[in-house]
């Protein structure tokens, strides 16, 4: 259910490691330079650029990416950029003149970084896209995250079976809540649950009574709760007056779903408790699934995404390429691919992880992860510190 590969292909991978001098993608350099390059990182500087420190998340992703490189010799310069668009593209910049070997970046806006890149294609630095493609510019070499369009396939897939649309008449109502606009996955997993259910809204099985059919009408500024629980309100308060019933609200994140569930706790008049999707595994909306409160959430194991991150960036300080042939050295799921995410210059070289659904009755696979473990109630998860 982890999504894990057989610990025998680890091995032979391991094996293959040994046998190929530690390169299991190696390509455009002769061995002895390849050698070279391994056994002297501490010749290389990492520059990583992070959105914010106060988010729990980036924190611990950059921790997590600066701690792993250290250790393994490499010098790390890390940055955080208070969620600022602007004071990220000047970090960015600072990495750059002091001529780091690889940049890997989440942006904060994706659009805005573009110019300051194409001066790091100019230095031959390459730049590795964390979780967040950065958009406009050829100088991406990679971009590492998860299967997005599938974070919202796997919400409506939900909705569909919960709603049971293939075998029941209908109509039923529902709602659409975004990410922020300048994150381009939200646009993924709005997309991705939006084609799923599209063939039932146009037949009239589902009715989205606000009119808010496109990602630009249903975007949440910045992510925020209380920004998703004020449109919420709003939208309830302008359609569904007098108890109209709403079946369903697709959330793209536990944030948002977080927000939408205080909308309905304070709002809603129906009698109905409406299915309410999310993603990330957050500990308030995890207890909000035991306590019926939201019905799922698409859970992306971070650890994964920084381990995978992590192999994608020495192979490439080792002077190799990591291509297709690197996901099969990876303990977990993780597909290759090369034409489905465009940045607006270039279908950009991906690493996509494979996210899954958790719903009350499988919390046991959070706590597989060694993520999460079961607080003294044995009813409620923790994340583990």
């Amino acid at each position: 259910m982890l999504r894990r590969k057989s610990d025998m292909k680890k091995v032979i991978a391991t094996i293959t490691a040994l046998v190929m001098g530690g390169s299991l993608a190696a390509c455009g350099k002769t061995s002895s330079s390849s050698e070279s390059a391994v056994s002297n990182p501490g010749d290389k500087t990492i520059g990583i650029a992070m959105p914010a420190q106060n988010l729990e998340r980036w924190n611990s992703d950059g921790e997590f990416l600066k701690n792993k490189f250290e250790e393994a010799g490499y010098n790390v310069i890390l940055t955080y950029s208070d969620n600022n668009a602007t004071k990220q593209n000047n970090d960015v910049i600072g990495l750059i003149s002091k001529d780091v070997d690889l940049l890997l970046i989440a942006a904060v806006d994706g659009k805005e970084l573009s110019k300051t890149l194409d001066e790091a294609k100019a230095k031959n630095i390459p730049v590795v896209s964390y979780d967040r493609l950065i958009m406009g510019t050829e100088a991406i070499t990679y971009y590492v995250s998860f299967d997005n369009a599938t974070v919202g396939k796997l919400q409506g897939e939900y909705i569909k079976e919960q709603l049971q649309l293939d075998d029941t008449s209908g109509p039923y109502n529902i709602e659409f809540v975004g990410g922020d606009l300048a994150d381009n996955n939200a646009r993924y997993f709005f997309n991705g649950a939006y084609d799923t259910l599209v063939n039932y809204i146009d037949s009239g099985k589902l009715n989205v009574r606000s009119g808010k059919t496109t990602f630009e009408q249903v975007a949440t500024t910045d992510w925020l709760p209380e920004n998703a629980k004020k449109d919420m309100e709003k939208n309830l308060n302008a359609n569904y007056p007098s108890g109209t019933q709403l079946d369903a609200v697709i959330c793209s994140n536990d944030s948002t779903a977080l927000g939408v569930t205080q909308a309905i706790d304070s709002t809603y008049n129906g009698s109905n408790q409406p299915i309410i999707t999310g993603q990330d595994g957050d500990e308030e909306n995890l207890r909000n699934i035991v306590d019926g409160k939201q019905a799922m959430t698409v859970y992306k194991n971070l650890n994964d995404l920084t381990l995978v991150t992590f192999e994608v960036c020495k192979t490439i300080l080792e002077g190799n390429v990591p291509a297709a042939g690197l996901v099969d050295s990876l303990p977990m799921e993780v597909t290759y691919d090369t034409g489905s995410y465009n940045n607006g210059k270039k279908y950009v070289q991906s690493y996509l992880l494979v996210p899954y659904v958790i719903t009350k009755d499988n919390l046991q696979l959070l706590v597989e992860t060694d993520l999460y473990k079961w607080n003294d109630d044995g009813k409620y998860l923790s994340k583990v510190k």
